[in-house]
């Protein structure tokens, strides 16, 4: 086990969500007693009832480090179910009743919806405020900033992405960690010709092959790469963006998928990583409680390493620019923020983290201020989180409903061979407009 002492590092960041019609004021920062309305009696906060690790944390909380703020105003939660939550959040916020804290919606358009209308405390703008603007890790910072346009959130998950490798196998043939594309694809081919499977991938889900060709053009058009799509400076059938997913399709080609792809779920394509049977597996550190899991892992976690997706020669971007997701970030009402909601907002951001990773061993986008014995291959992805300034989205992160579908259906075909690079990107760009 490694003793992690995580630093405080400076903040970037980010919004979050909720669609409604009605207007109301400009936000114009997150001073104390934000409305005229009665001050709350309770620090409520609104969760999903599908997720109970955030209301753990929050509950431990507030009879532990924040014991002080819950006295002064006490913590009440209250659930949703995902599938009406953002509609829940609408009709709250048309009352002006939103909770003093809640997850931020299934859809970034939510909390821009919400920010525009004045609704959202500017949390980037209140922790500085506070003095603690340095509570949200860099990674974190950036990510939520490109998926929201505002700092708007706080990050209770930090996932970081990138390709997880079984050190044996490399070792076996004579193979050290590839910093490039060229040196994966070699090494792909080496291994494949030893027998065994260079990349295992859930081809039926879809998303960790699009995760390829979307990490493929963060570096070769640059961290920017989505943003452009979605803003309509680019296509995905511009000639750099259908390479990469021609890139992702030779693979396939290749067999470095290994039999029937197209049909392989999650699950079993973990499996298939943990058990020693593929050499490569781009996931992202969400997996880590099962790779840190004797029974799941039975090449053993101390044989698991990790790079960030590697460098394309020639390419804008950079391995240093790291895949990362931050779950569902709180955002916090603007009508009941105080001095008492100030004060737990303090107290979270400066202990949540810690909280978090103590008691689930879930990585957050806060600092860690305390040591906290965690595993040695969960100490290796807080020190790249660490050491990361720039953090990019995944594949579908900014695409609408109807093209992630879409992307997500065609991804097994494109690496079977059943549809080329070209059309893949022609089939995604047709539901962007």
């Amino acid at each position: 086990m490694t003793t992690a002492n995580t630093s405080r590092r400076r903040a970037g960041w980010i919004p979050i969500v909720a669609g409604l019609g009605a207007s109301a004021l400009l936000l114009t920062g997150c001073s104390a007693a934000g409305s005229s309305t009665a001050a709350p009696k309770e620090f409520t906060y609104l969760s999903f009832t599908e997720n109970t690790a955030i209301a753990e944390t929050l509950t431990s909380l507030s009879t532990g480090a924040c014991k002080a703020e819950n006295d002064a105003l006490p913590l009440k939660i209250t659930n949703q179910p995902q599938g009406s939550y953002d509609q829940q959040l609408q009709l709250l916020a048309g009352q002006k009743a939103l909770p003093s804290l809640f997850a931020s919606g299934n859809t970034p358009q939510i909390a821009k919806d919400l920010t525009k209308s004045g609704q959202l405390v500017d949390i980037g703008k209140a922790l500085t405020d506070l003095g603690v603007a340095d509570a949200i890790l860099p990674a974190a910072g950036k990510a939520i900033e490109s998926l929201y346009g505002s700092a708007i959130g706080i990050p209770t998950e930090l996932n970081i992405e990138g390709i997880w490798y079984n050190k044996a196998i490399l070792a076996d043939n004579g193979i050290t960690p590839p910093a490039t594309w060229d040196e994966l694809v070699e090494d792909a081919a080496t291994v494949k010709a030893a027998g065994v499977t260079p990349f295992a991938a859930a081809g039926k889900d879809g998303w960790p092959l699009t995760r390829l060709v979307g990490s493929y053009l963060y570096r070769t058009v640059g961290p920017d790469a989505l943003q452009a799509v979605a803003d309509g400076d680019a296509k995905l059938t511009d000639p750099e963006y259908v390479a990469a997913a021609e890139a992702v399709a030779a693979l396939g080609a290749e067999g470095y998928f290994g039999e029937g792809v197209g049909s392989i779920d999650y699950a079993t394509a973990e499996n298939a990583f943990l058990s020693g049977s593929a050499a490569f597996f781009y996931m992202g550190s969400w997996a880590l409680s099962d790779f840190n899991d004797p029974e799941k892992a039975t090449i053993g976690s101390e044989n698991i390493g990790f790079i960030p997706f590697p460098d394309v020669a020639g390419g804008a971007g950079s391995s240093d620019q790291v895949g990362a997701n931050v779950g569902v970030p709180l955002a916090m009402s603007q009508t009941s923020y105080d001095d008492k909601s100030a004060a737990w907002l303090k107290c979270i951001a400066e202990n949540f983290g810690q909280e978090s990773l103590s008691a689930q061993g879930v990585l957050t986008g806060l600092t860690v201020n305390g040591e906290v014995e965690v595993p040695a291959l969960t100490a290796q992805v807080q020190e790249t989180i660490a050491a990361t300034d720039t953090s990019v989205l995944w594949f579908e992160a900014l695409l609408n409903a109807q093209a992630t579908t879409t992307s997500q259906t065609n991804a097994g075909q494109l690496v079977t061979g059943a549809i080329s690079g070209a059309d893949f990107m022609k089939l995604v760009q047709a539901d962007l407009g």
